[in-house]
């Protein structure tokens, strides 16, 4: 919707608002272009460390690594404020799929920053919000699927947060959910008591009953299916009507980077659909990794989803719910949705990911796991007992370093930070070291690169000591 007769639509059309997109856009690139991995700048590394220590004051804790940004970068290039450039290959663990600093984007964000308002929220959305509502929609129903809602929020935990709330309205009288061992679905009161982390929730009181049940076992598939199967049976049994939903990552994200084929899944949302449980797919880090833009797209599980929910890489999250789902007024509402350039963002990343060659066996996003799994495999003939897999599925890449130990992933992800790739853990029995590329901007040469900062690192004798 565009008309002349908008203020808005004038001050966008304003030839001074081009010239200086223009000019923003070649600095950009300008200064971009200079970034190239190196370390930290002798003279700004005492005052870096006294940054560090009073953030570390202010919020309670230490960062987990010592990280505080610049503003500048490059793709998989990151600057820190110590003058250390780094590749980024955990992205804010799945945030920044377009890298940094992209000058694609730049010329989108104009118009968000001369917007009226730094944040749209529920009493005031802007046109932008539809738009990304539509989009988000189509997307998700492109293959079949019927979530005919869409609800955005600022956070991938609150937008969990919406779904179980949503579910529980959906099924009056429900007190209890089901989730596969080693999820992850937040850390707000109630996702936190869904994530299958006790540490993360000492001294808090019981919010929802979750019932766990163990997630597929690629070493005995027709096993460990039929294990799913009886447990969850077990569960609905001894608790009949009392599940709102089982929710589901299709990949575990924090439980390690692994899924399953898609007969397990099927056998087990048919078994649930049988007791009327619904089906609840959480994507909010697979969202746009997989190789599908939803990893339910993937698994051809279009007919099973009720409830869906997207974050991380979407800059705004979203929860998406069948008609038969849609709740009452005032059960869902916030102040925020999120800010203006967030939304954008997200439209601009929507339309990369349709348009761009990024799916399906021969996508980008294959390619680039290839190319891992390739310097990872090489690694691994040199040094078996350095790096194993799985390797995890699509831009979700994931390797268990040495003994697989808490101890060894941290080890190595510390030398990796220092040799100047940024990565995280996932999973525990084996503790694995995680990847989330900016794969929207990632080139071949940034792969090769990283992949030879890992090989020195782990072959290197001092993880020996």
């Amino acid at each position: 919707m565009e008309s002349k007769s908008l203020i808005a639509q004038q001050l966008l059309s304003d030839p001074r608002v081009a010239q200086a997109t223009e000019l923003l856009t070649a600095a950009l690139a300008e200064h971009s272009a200079k970034l190239s991995a190196r370390g930290p700048i002798p003279e700004l590394t005492e005052p870096y460390q006294k940054w560090l220590d009073v953030f570390a004051q202010l919020r309670g804790n230490a960062l987990f690594f010592p990280y505080l940004g610049s503003g500048a970068g490059q793709g998989a290039l990151v600057e820190l404020a110590d003058g250390s450039v780094k590749y980024d290959m955990i992205t804010g663990i799945g945030v920044h799929a377009m890298g940094h600093a992209n000058t694609d984007l730049l010329p989108e964000l104009i118009p968000a920053v001369l917007s009226d308002t730094v944040m749209q929220g529920n009493l005031q959305q802007n046109t932008e919000s539809l738009l990304l509502s539509k989009q988000l929609v189509t997307l998700a129903n492109q293959h079949g699927a019927s979530l005919n809602h869409c609800f955005l929020s600022s956070s991938g935990a609150m937008a969990n947060e919406n779904a179980i709330k949503v579910l529980f309205q959906h099924k009056v009288g429900s007190s209890r959910i089901l989730a596969f061992q080693n999820a992850f679905a937040g850390r707000t009161h109630l996702t936190g008591q869904v994530t299958d982390r006790p540490k993360n929730r000492v001294g808090q009181p019981l919010t929802v009953p979750v019932d766990y049940v163990p997630f597929f076992d690629a070493s005995r598939p027709e096993e460990s299916t039929q294990e799913t199967l009886q447990i969850v049976e077990r569960y609905l049994q001894r608790y009949p009507d009392a599940h709102c939903g089982f929710i589901m990552e299709l990949v575990q994200g924090e439980g390690g980077y692994y899924s399953a084929p898609r007969e397990y899944f099927v056998s087990l949302c048919e078994l649930l659909k049988r007791h009327k449980v619904p089906v609840f797919f959480d994507e909010i880090q697979t969202f746009g990794r997989t190789y599908a833009p939803f990893a339910f797209q993937m698994l051809e599980l279009d007919e099973f989803a009720d409830v869906v929910t997207v974050g991380k890489m979407s800059q705004i999250c979203a929860t998406f719910f069948r008609q038969e789902l849609n709740p009452k007024p005032g059960l869902l509402s916030q102040t925020f949705t999120s800010s203006t350039t967030a939304i954008v963002t997200a439209r601009w990343i929507l339309r990369k990911l349709v348009e761009g060659n990024f799916y399906g066996p021969q996508g980008r996003i294959a390619d680039i796991h290839s190319r891992f799994v390739r310097r990872f495999e090489a690694i691994h003939a040199k040094a078996p007992d350095r790096i194993q897999g799985p390797w995890g599925i699509g831009g979700m890449i994931a390797f268990t370093p040495l003994d697989g130990s808490a101890d060894a992933a941290k080890k190595v992800l510390h030398a990796l930070y220092e040799a100047g790739v940024i990565a995280f853990v996932a999973g525990a029995g084996p503790a694995r070291v995680r990847f989330l590329p900016p794969f929207l901007s990632l080139t071949d040469d940034e792969i090769e690169n990283v992949c030879d900062i890992l090989e020195s690192v782990l072959l290197s004798p001092e993880l020996n000591s």
